[in-house]
């Protein structure tokens, strides 16, 4: 295995504010930034962008601390890690921990590919997109859409032998259904993991699986802890597939947060932030402004009123979910 560069520290150039919270990450021996910069921002996902707006996005995220860079080739349909390679052509490597995907390609059934050959060619064309020789992190994406058997037996002993090869550090699976972390994690060690909408204002249960995550002592990332903006003044995307009563009721919480003069973003934002088990969460964003905004919001003091306040109007509503993925690897999700 080739020797590895230097790991990113968080330090950053003389006269920058430093006050970014690094994290160890599960057993891998590195040290991450509690905000993490999520890539799918810059293939277009939730409004499009110009790509230099991506690439300042991501210098300035770097700048101020955020060392952890998640992306996939399905964001954007490989959009986002066209231009993600091309911000960090312009960066020293060892300044970022870098993560991507493999075998989600599309939104259809066909379009995941859990195959041996397939995400070992994956990996290769990531690299060659993202421009570097090496990722931090290969993780199988939305392992709820494939067969757990193949996953196990085939999908991760390949990307080992990808890790083996010098081309990935540490191998981390993703998904949606929470039990599905365990089920493969006992037949198939990983590194990492990573949970979307399962730490946040609205739904908790990430918290539930700490402990076995803590047992494995994987490294754990926890994506949009804005609910993929449940959580947000602007409220959920048409796409978004939350019940009608979950958005009813983030809304709701929303406009109370205004009547506070307040944020539900940035209390979101803080109360994810504020769990130490948690050791890095994800926020997709490409604007420059709004990066800055969510590093000064982390240091200021939580509401914890106002957090009462709201998690009392989203308790008809905790841990409600949605179904993801083949009805078999499906956690049975709360009727509304």
């Amino acid at each position: 295995m080739r020797g590895w560069r230097s790991v990113a520290t968080g330090k950053r150039k003389a006269g920058k504010i430093c006050c970014m919270q690094y994290r160890p990450l599960g057993n891998t021996g590195l040290d991450v930034s509690v905000l993490g910069f999520g890539g799918s921002s810059l293939g277009s996902v939730f409004r499009v962008i110009d790509e230099s707006e991506g690439i300042r996005a991501v210098h300035v995220a770097i700048d101020h601390g955020i060392n952890l860079v998640d992306t996939a080739p399905y964001y954007g349909a490989t959009t986002a890690e066209q231009v993600l390679g091309k911000a960090l052509r312009e960066i020293p490597r060892e300044k970022y921990f870098l993560a991507t995907k493999v075998a989600r390609y599309g939104d259809k059934l066909e379009e995941f590919d859990f195959s041996a050959q397939r995400v070992t060619r994956s990996v290769e064309e990531s690299l060659q997109r993202l421009q570097v020789e090496y990722v931090d992190f290969i993780q199988v994406h939305d392992m709820e859409f494939g067969d757990i058997e193949q996953i196990v037996n085939e999908t991760i002993p390949a990307l080992r032998k990808v890790q083996e090869q010098g081309k990935a550090r540490f191998v981390g699976i993703t998904c949606l259904p929470l039990r599905l972390f365990a089920q493969v994690m006992q037949r198939a060690p990983v590194d990492q993991i990573q949970s979307y909408c399962h730490y946040c204002l609205n739904d908790t249960a990430l918290a539930d699986h700490l402990p076995i995550l803590q047992a494995h002592g994987v490294g754990i990332v926890n994506s949009a802890p804005l609910a993929m903006r449940l959580l947000s003044d602007a409220g959920a995307p048409d796409w978004h597939p939350a019940p009608e009563i979950v958005k009813a009721r983030c809304a709701q919480a929303a406009r109370h947060c205004r009547e506070r003069g307040s944020d539900i973003g940035k209390l979101a934002l803080q109360f994810s932030v504020a769990n130490p088990h948690i050791h890095t969460n994800i926020v997709g964003t490409a604007s420059s402004q709004r990066i800055l905004q969510n590093i000064r919001e982390i240091e200021e003091p939580l509401d914890e009123e106002l957090l009462a306040e709201v998690q009392t109007i989203l308790q008809p509503i905790h841990n409600v979910t949605w179904p993801s993925g083949r009805p078999e690897n499906n956690e049975e999700a709360p009727q509304s």
